[in-house]
């Protein structure tokens, strides 16, 4: 397929998600100095969670793009801020997958590639993984 049939597009973690992980951490932090009050154990683990949501948050913030459309196939995210092409060849599903949960109804794109299934949600998006899903299908060669 030539790479000018059609445009590469990206989808990418929506700004406020990393921000609102951000203001957690320093919520924690505010609350842990609050009601510890000085025990070892709560601190750490206040601490540990902290360390967590910060480290979730850098990761939004140096690799937002979770998922690319590239004319060869598609580019998914892949470990803290890496990327992995998917070419077509290896793509033998796109689907999104809806199951309710706690009265609500959690949807996720699915692209599985054989020995490797990538799992992406709207917060990972920026849009309904529908959306991704039609559009990962139209660009998807015949």
């Amino acid at each position: 397929m030539d790479a000018q049939a059609f445009p590469v597009r990206q989808w990418r973690v929506p700004a406020g998600v990393p921000l609102a992980k951000l203001a957690g951490a320093v919520v924690l932090v505010a609350l842990g100095l609050l009601l510890a009050e000085g025990d070892p154990v709560q601190l750490t683990l206040i601490g540990l969670v902290v360390a967590g949501l910060l480290g979730w948050a850098l990761r939004d913030l140096l690799a937002p793009v979770r998922l690319a459309l590239d004319p060869a196939g598609v580019v998914v995210a892949q470990g803290f801020a890496g990327r992995r092409l998917l070419p077509w060849a290896t793509v033998e599903r796109i689907t999104v997958d809806r199951r309710p949960r706690l009265g609500l109804t959690t949807e996720l794109l699915e692209i599985d590639a054989g020995e490797s299934l990538h799992l992406f949600g709207r917060y990972d998006l920026g849009a309904t993984p529908d959306e991704v899903a039609e559009a990962l299908r139209a660009a998807r060669p015949a």
